[in-house]
């Protein structure tokens, strides 16, 4: 008897689904629960478990196939690998098969396969033949994502011409992750889904993601379907940061989390949307609809690309509690583990584009949000307070906007309400 592997129900706002990856061949043995199916949607990545213990009977849907709800991905069957006839020696060999190769792809110093590679990865690992301990994870706790081996990938021989089809492989030096018996330069890059061309000048081409792609189509619509403007202004950080400087060592040890400065420009944005209800608001039809409450979005940067999870309700949150929810975000988004509903929705987005060395810039609307704050870098720079020229650490802001809904004057008085909030906090506190 067999049982079905199907696509869970997918989010409301999305159709379908691409079969990213399969971590198990047909006839390998599945345990219940176990994660067999890698789905990409536009905005995550959906993990299908096994449905029960037995053999992976059928594969219905290849890895590239767009699927959509409840369809049938493969079969799970009773029994276990190899069998048939009763050969225990064959299902004996088959689980050590099994077992060498999660252990082939998992050992790394200090964790065990699951802790330190996803499933995907896993498998990419195990086709090549590499050492896990030579890559780099950027997911949680050091966990090895799939973007992270295919880079090892193309940043090893991958990248270079291969030689030609007589020439005798070149001796791989001893410190290379690749094993002497690694496949050539094409072989690898083929697998790797790149496109390498001959000579001296290389050339890669890569599918687009389902997230890049959908990235790509709502930035392109917001500055084609929205009267997009952007008003700057700067704001003195030296306030904030003596206060941060001051307690933040009380705050850690009092909430068990750092306080960092997200949390000041999400409680000084939500008390400005608050003055400004325009800006909280966005554009339905002909209509305009005013929200009651400040769900603000917080751009976060994974290897897969933007995402944008939301603070639910985030005027009610303390400085600690929006800390604490913006640290599990980025966590989450390097994993791939933040749900679609988590994204969904959103009155308004803070991004941060100063962590990454951004002096300035203008920001996309995140659609249908009427309004965008952009951050950029803390930079020291001469300023003139009192008659006198003092070094200061600046920011500047910026709040690119839609002018069909929100005027010229509410989206500056909106900026000032920020800056005058965050060089005078002891406002947020008072509510003044």
């Amino acid at each position: 008897m067999s049982t079905d592997i199907t696509v869970p129900q997918l989010p409301e706002s999305v159709s379908d689904a691409t079969v990213a990856s399969w971590t198990k061949k047909k006839g390998d043995s599945v345990k219940r629960d176990e994660v067999l199916v890698e789905l990409e949607t536009d905005k995550v990545v959906l993990e299908v478990p096994a449905p029960a213990d037995g053999v992976l009977e059928e594969i219905l849907h290849d890895e590239g196939a767009t699927v959509t709800a409840d369809t049938v991905l493969g079969r799970v069957g009773e029994g276990a690998a190899g069998g048939g006839g009763g050969d225990t020696g064959g299902d004996a060999k088959a689980d050590t098969e099994e077992k060498e190769a999660d252990d082939t792809a998992g050992e790394t110093a200090g964790g065990s396969a699951d802790a330190k590679a996803g499933p995907a990865a896993r498998k990419l690992i195990a086709e090549h033949g590499l050492d896990p301990a030579a890559i780099e994870g950027t997911g949680k706790d050091g966990r090895i994502l799939k973007e992270d081996v295919q880079r090892h990938i193309e940043a090893g021989p991958a990248a270079k011409p291969a030689e030609a089809p007589k020439e005798a492989a070149p001796q791989q030096p001893a410190q290379s992750a690749q094993p002497a018996s690694a496949p050539s330069a094409d072989e690898t890059a083929k697998q790797a889904g790149v496109a390498v061309s001959q000579g001296d000048r290389p050339e890669k081409r890569v599918p687009m993601t389902r997230l890049r792609a959908r990235i790509a189509e709502r930035l392109v619509q917001a500055t084609q379907q929205t009267a997009m403007l952007t008003t700057f202004n700067e704001v003195n950080m030296k306030p904030v940061m003596d206060l941060r400087a001051k307690y933040k060592d009380q705050f850690e040890k009092a909430h068990d989390t750092k306080l960092g400065f997200m949390s000041f420009f999400v409680t000084a944005a939500t008390e400005a949307l608050k003055r400004f209800p325009d800006i909280n608001a966005s554009i339905d039809g002909s209509d305009v609809v005013y929200h009651g409450y400040c769900d603000v979005g917080i751009a976060v940067s994974s290897d897969r690309g933007l995402v944008v999870p939301i603070l639910r309700d985030a005027e009610t949150m303390s400085m600690a509690d929006i800390e604490k929810q913006i640290r599990d975000f980025g966590g989450r988004a390097q994993a791939g583990k933040i749900g679609i509903e988590e994204m969904t929705g959103g009155t308004f987005t803070i991004t941060n584009g100063g962590v990454f060395g951004s002096l300035v810039s203008t920001p996309i609307i995140n659609m249908p949000q009427s309004a965008i704050l952009g951050m950029h870098k803390i930079q020291e720079r001469p300023v003139a307070e009192n008659g006198e020229v003092v070094i200061r650490p600046m920011m500047y802001l910026a709040l690119s906007y839609d002018h069909r809904i929100v005027d010229g004057k509410d989206s500056v008085q909106f900026l000032v309400a920020i800056k005058e909030l965050l060089e005078d906090p002891a406002r947020l506190i008072l509510d003044v």
